[in-house]
């Protein structure tokens, strides 16, 4: 087992969670700005 392993109250490893959402790709508000900037570039 890891040293200084934080766990919630179901047991969830919080580190985990962090891992795996910075390596699942853009998150919402990130790809709502490239459609954004998208859709005024085809406008001008």
């Amino acid at each position: 087992m890891k040293k200084n392993t934080k766990y919630t109250v179901t047991g969830t490893d919080i580190e985990e969670v962090k891992r795996l959402n910075r390596n699942s790709g853009l998150s919402y508000n990130q790809v709502k700005e490239i459609l954004a900037k998208q859709y005024i570039s085809k406008r001008t």
